[in-house]
């Protein structure tokens, strides 16, 4: 693998500082910029033999993303890709290393709109049953997917959650999502509950670490719990469970927002309690709905094929 050389490696240092400071990105956003802009940087250099960020020109970006479709990249990968690079391209700009934009003629390849796994409130019910309450954590992770589910949160808010934006009365939460954004989201009466169990079953027992006073959810150490802790957890819970789907803490997320829809619930509602930018980010769920109305019809219907193959009873 070729080495980023020196022009690459401190223009690249310069544009990390300007997505942390100008741009105010959180470090999950930062570190898959920076990613896909090295990845783009080593092209440039042992396929181009682009040694300066300031030679950057359409026909290489072109290529490069000539050379993504050659390795069967997704086309949602391709499109990030090339918005990294078009967002370093603008940093380029703005510091006078190039004066052009040579993204402004590069096609962005259509995006897959791929519709995410869902888990129906059954399987739900069926995971959180699942959590073994016999061992000392049991307690903890139940309140964990007892507050995704019932609010939705995105699995880096639940695992910065603070103690001191919790109402426990007015029984709503404050998380700080993309962006640094804050917003308030209701939180149900059995989630509030699993709290008040954790807090006062493992919470109460732990001397949490410096810096971690205020965190909800501690772990053995008293340290707040990490993205892949929490993905670990629900994996496990979800493989006792029998669940046979790709479960992640996302799939809470796009579960809790489906099954808002399918109950009726208002979509620039749904949309500020998860905390879309744009109101077509939320629409995706009602495709979701849809879907589920369709599996309604094939299951039920009685003239389609599906609810035709069942048993008549005479």
């Amino acid at each position: 693998m070729p080495t980023i050389q020196s022009d690459w490696k401190s223009t690249i240092h310069g544009y990390e500082s300007y997505l942390r400071l100008e741009r105010g990105l959180s470090e999950n956003s930062i570190a898959a910029y920076l990613r896909d802009i090295n990845q783009f940087s080593r092209f440039c250099i042992s396929e181009q033999a682009v040694t300066h960020p300031g030679i950057i020109t359409t026909p290489v970006i072109q290529n490069y993303m000539q050379h993504l479709y050659d390795r069967e990249i997704a086309r949602n990968s391709q499109a990030r890709m090339l918005s990294g690079i078009r967002s370093f391209a603008k940093f380029l700009r703005l510091e006078n290393i190039i004066s052009n934009d040579p993204v402004e003629l590069v096609s962005a390849p259509r995006p897959e709109r791929k519709l995410p796994d869902v888990l129906s409130i059954e399987e739900v019910d069926r995971i959180i049953s699942a959590v073994d309450l016999s061992r000392r954590e049991g307690v903890r992770n139940k309140a964990m997917l007892e507050v995704l589910y019932s609010c939705g949160l995105r699995v880096t808010e639940l695992c910065e959650l603070q103690l001191s934006k919790v109402d426990f009365i007015d029984k709503v939460i404050q998380v700080t999502g993309k962006g640094n954004k804050t917003r308030t989201i209701p939180i149900g009466a059995t989630a509030i509950q699993a709290i008040e169990d954790y807090l006062s079953e493992y919470r109460s027992q732990i001397l949490p670490m410096k810096g971690h006073e205020d965190t909800v959810f501690l772990g053995r150490q008293g340290r707040g719990l990490s993205r892949q802790m929490a993905f670990t957890m629900l994996r496990r819970v979800a493989i006792h469970a029998q669940i046979r789907k790709s479960i992640s803490p996302h799939t809470f997320r796009h579960s809790f927002a489906t099954h808002l829809i399918e109950s009726g619930a208002d979509l620039r509602a749904v949309q500020e309690m998860l905390g879309h930018e744009q109101i077509a980010t939320t629409e995706i769920y009602t495709h979701l709905d849809r879907r589920f109305l369709k599996d309604q019809i094939e299951h039920f219907h009685p003239r389609s094929n599906a609810a035709s193959l069942k048993p008549q009873h005479s």
